[in-house]
């Protein structure tokens, strides 16, 4: 399969509240059969609108178009109880450690305390509300795949049950691409290099502006255009673990423009991650891969994205 599916979530829709009074077999068989050829699936009437959508992400443009000195305030590694919650500026992270720094801004909406400090109001209750919408949404995926491998139906909710609180980083991000000038790119230099995403499933809203590209099993990259109306979920590298390799944790990218295109980029993901200190052991009783903690997992991860300290 060369080609990432579109799977009808309709069963599951937020606006469906007996969603766990029983399981859908056919929904489950086909998130499974994504999940274990491609790595990524398209979910069509989960319930969040492209309204709610398009509020974020001009939300979010109205914050990444201040000038740098007015986002500075707001930095990652600012915040005393969310060393991960904050503006990350353009070249800063490194996703392929091999590659100069992302051509991206990102606003990592990690920690929902009222006593910390954000934009505007508006940009808060925004961010905020979105994140318990995904939230609900990732939930409900997590209890599909559950059913779908044959485990007990709460494993992965109960290794989640955190989500929103300092416990848990969970975390959904608002990012831009500027435009870019390709007389000052490095050599090598992408918007987003190759990479697999760290924590167990990920929702990407993208914006119409296209560029994502996932490599397929057979070895090439594969274009994952915005299919308006669906949400683009894929599975993350503890996912991975957890499932013994059963599920692909599938390398991605973002690539430059053509020379000569200015134009910008915007998209949103949220990236579930077990709680801190939930164990991820491998489902099947092997040890194809260590115990490790989904706090642990994850400061590794973010040391060689960001660089070591």
């Amino acid at each position: 399969m060369d080609n990432i599916p579109v799977v009808d979530f309709s069963p599951y829709n937020l606006g469906e509240k007996g969603f766990s009074d029983g399981h859908d077999v056919d929904l489950g068989r086909q998130l499974k059969s994504a999940f274990t050829e491609v790595g990524f699936v398209y979910l069509k009437n989960t319930g969040i609108t492209q309204e709610e959508v398009e509020h974020v992400r001009d939300n979010s443009k109205a914050f990444f178009l201040q000038p740098h000195e007015m986002k500075l305030p707001f930095s990652r590694g600012s915040f005393a109880n969310n060393p991960n919650h904050g503006w990350v500026s353009s070249e800063t992270e490194r996703v392929n450690p091999r590659r100069p720094g992302d051509l991206k801004e990102a606003y990592n909406t990690s920690s929902l305390r009222s006593d910390i400090k954000w934009p505007t109001v508006e940009f808060r209750d925004s961010q905020a509300a979105f994140f318990q919408r995904c939230k609900e949404l990732s939930l409900r995926v997590l209890k599909v795949m559950a059913h779908s491998l044959g485990l007990e139906p709460q494993i992965f909710l109960h290794a989640h049950s955190n989500i929103g609180s300092d416990d848990n980083a969970t975390t959904l991000r608002s990012l831009y691409y500027p435009p870019v000038n390709s007389e000052l790119v490095k050599e090598g230099q992408l918007r987003c290099g190759e990479h697999s995403d760290y924590g167990s499933i990920t929702l990407v809203f993208q914006g119409p502006e296209g560029g994502l590209q996932v490599l397929s099993r057979s070895g090439d990259f594969i274009s994952a255009p915005s299919i308006p109306g669906t949400v683009l979920v894929n599975i993350g590298e503890l996912m991975q673990r957890w499932t013994s390799d059963l599920l692909i944790s599938a390398v991605h990218r973002v690539l430059l423009p053509p020379a000569g295109d200015s134009s910008t980029r915007q998209s949103l993901a949220f990236f579930a991650y077990p709680d801190d200190e939930a164990i991820v052991t491998c489902c099947d009783g092997s040890n194809k891969y260590p115990a490790v903690t989904g706090g642990a997992y994850l400061q590794e991860r973010f040391n060689d994205s960001y660089g070591r300290k």
